[in-house]
């Protein structure tokens, strides 16, 4: 070895991990499950306008990627999503539902034919949607969760559980949809089926809760005509959230709660596992799930503090085997057959890969999207899971990715620029997985810290209460005090600070600005800036309410909503910034950032804004993600003092 280490200016040191890489390697295998005995799931084509494809592993192991493009398996449902398909063996062959991004009808697809519409679509307003698809051939149907709109506003819309015929006579017909649920619950998840099929399960909420505020657990009779009868709510209320609930193989309720102040499991209501640590998490797309029984009573579950980790729990005992592995977090979309556990795991090292384990004997192997290193892991960041105090001495918990070369140091007596990312949610919680747009900078010689401020999930019902009323504070006061910290220790440079972050990430970010002399400079992705607008039309319907809790009720407080607005302090804003939007976001539209421009101008603050066609809350495109990551590079290089050749140079107009 002994190779020789340059020393270099943080930031300028040279890195094979560019934007373009970084950018092909975005997104994650989601919603597997079981085709007879194969394994299935989606998969994000960056390359391919960003559309989802449905992703088949053969009996020997190879990798078929299902249908073409243009096909997009997504569903539109809540936005967020949820899962977009199902599938069984019929006549010796897979029939798999799906839902089309592009036109959100629900399809019937079998190999070697085309895919066949199940569903009409709806002139009114934003149409049909269907998610969470339960595929039921000997009843001839599918049962879902149906988006209605029934007029053109983003809260015209109701929804309700329904059964879809197999044979296609719903597709331009919507009269032969047969609604199963009454409406009653604002939200609903989709049905879960009792092992005899007599009984139906499912979760419901209603404004202005969110469903890690407080949902209901639903349970009906099937009758013999398939019809839902007598529905009795059995678990939840207003401050009890309910993301999950299936089945044992013997017919007993299985469900997660976190009535202890920690999502824990309940079988028929007794709890099966008490312990401080989560076994569920936040519902933002229909169809997650942290748990899964297993036929021989045993149950597979994601459960921690923070990180979540793939286990299988014994009811009896109470005991949790963890799977070995290098997996050290997992994402909640388990599924199971016999005794096989599907679920996508990542680590520091990795990023997300199809694992299966095996609960006979405690192994776990990858079987789909393999990690493949896309540059030297040399050139990996390193992070340090830690813990800071905040304000009033509480604990705040955040992930620090110090700059990492393997050939290169910056300058003796020198402290390294650092960016503070900001999640998105503000609900979530961000995963200590391998990301290449972290290692993008780190291997540059700037640092990253994300934060996991008061709100996040992962750490108890009350460290997620703490955002309660006090979003633009809590979160920005536990960024700064993490920022601050790493300054005071000496890990980064004082005067080199910065923030980003996408959607509730972007509010921090811009509110971070505008009321702290924290930072230098910030990326603002397709954020919320104005929440006089945002609620009232301006946004979806699953979270139009949501200012309500994060907030305070709009009646009693209406001043906190302007005071709290980035909106309000634009005069405030001296740090130059970016700003990131997509032009097709309707969960964080472009016209909150143009009114916040508006109030901007003429003020000679240096900034860009950059908008993307066809993008949406998310950016899923690669030629976007690599403009993003490069403008991003080059606001820092120009506040920050430093040179990156061959990053396209951003244009700050002021």
């Amino acid at each position: 070895m002994g190779e020789t280490v340059q020393t270099l200016a943080y930031g300028e040191w040279p890195s094979p991990v560019d934007a373009a890489t970084a950018a092909a390697h975005d997104g994650s295998p989601e919603f597997a499950g079981f085709v007879g005995d194969e394994v299935w799931w989606t998969e994000p084509r960056p390359a391919e306008a960003g559309r989802r494809t449905l992703v088949r592993r053969h009996a020997d192991g190879t990798e078929e990627s299902v249908l073409p493009a243009p096909w997009n398996v997504r569903t539109r449902v809540i936005e967020y999503g949820g899962r977009p398909w199902a599938g069984t063996v019929r006549d010796g062959g897979p029939l798999v539902v799906f839902v089309n991004f592009a036109d959100q009808r629900l399809y019937r697809y079998g190999p070697g034919g085309e895919p066949r519409p199940l569903t009409p679509v709806s002139p009114v307003g934003q149409g049909l949607r269907w998610a969470e698809p339960v595929l039921l051939p000997e009843r001839g149907e599918v049962w879902c969760v149906l988006e209605e709109f029934t007029g053109e506003g983003p809260s015209d819309v109701r929804r309700v559980l329904a059964a879809v015929p197999l044979d296609g006579s719903a597709a331009d017909d919507r009269t032969a949809v047969r609604e199963l649920s009454d409406g009653r619950h604002r939200f609903v998840t989709g049905p879960r089926l009792s092992p005899d099929g007599l009984r139906a399960a499912w979760i419901g909420w209603d404004h202005p809760r969110m469903p890690w505020d407080g949902t209901e657990l639903l349970v009906a009779d099937v009758s013999a005509d398939g019809t839902l009868r007598d529905a009795r709510t059995v678990a939840g209320g207003p401050e009890e959230s309910v993301p999950q609930a299936d089945w044992t193989h013997d017919g007993r309720l299985l469900y997660a709660s976190d009535r202890s102040g920690w999502w824990n499991l309940y079988r028929d209501g007794e709890p099966l596992c008490p312990r401080e640590e989560e076994f569920g998490g936040p519902l933002w797309k229909l169809g997650h799930r942290w748990f899964a029984p297993l036929d021989g009573g045993l149950v597979a579950v994601l459960h921690g503090r923070g990180a979540p980790a793939l286990g299988v729990l014994d009811p009896e005992t109470g005991e949790v085997v963890d799977a070995a592995g290098p997996w050290t977090e997992f994402t909640p979309t388990l599924a199971a057959l016999g005794e096989r556990v599907v679920a996508v795991g990542a680590g520091p090292r990795s990023g997300h890969e199809v694992v299966e384990l095996d609960t006979r004997t405690g192994r776990a192997r990858v079987i789909g999207a393999r990690h493949e290193d896309a540059v030297d892991p040399a050139y990996y960041p390193e992070p340090q899971v830690r813990t800071f105090t905040g304000p009033g001495g509480r604990e705040i918990h955040a992930q620090v990715y110090p700059p990492h070369h393997p050939g290169c140091e910056g300058p003796a007596g020198e402290r390294p620029p650092y960016v503070i990312w900001a999640h998105g949610g503000p609900t979530g919680r961000v995963p200590l997985v391998l990301d290449l747009e972290i290692a993008y900078f780190t291997s540059r010689g700037i640092g990253v810290a994300e934060v996991n401020y008061g709100g996040s999930t992962g750490y108890g019902r009350e460290y997620r209460n703490r955002l309660r009323g006090e979003w633009g504070v809590v979160d920005v006061g536990d960024c700064a005090a993490v920022a601050l910290a790493l300054a005071d220790e000496g890990t980064a440079d004082r005067a080199r600070l910065a923030v980003r972050g996408g959607s509730a990430g972007g509010w921090t970010t811009a509110a971070s600005l505008s009321t702290t002399d924290v930072y230098a400079c910030g990326t603002i992705i397709y954020p919320v800036l104005d929440l006089a607008g945002w609620g009232t039309g301006e946004t979806h319907d699953f979270e139009s309410q949501y200012l309500e809790t994060l907030i305070g009720p709009r009646a009693e407080v209406p001043g906190k909503y302007a005071e709290r607005s980035p909106v309000t302090h634009a005069d405030r804003l001296t740090a130059p910034f970016l700003l990131l939007q997509g032009l097709d976001d309707p969960i964080c539209p472009p016209v909150q950032c143009e009114r916040f421009l508006a109030r901007l101008a003429g003020r000679s603050v240096p900034h860009a804004y950059i908008t993307f066609e066809g993008e949406g809350h998310g950016f899923r495109r690669a030629e976007t993600m690599v403009r993003a990551l490069e403008a991003e590079l080059s606001l820092y290089a120009q506040v920050f003092g430093m040179k990156t050749p061959g990053v396209p140079t951003l244009e700050l107009g002021g």
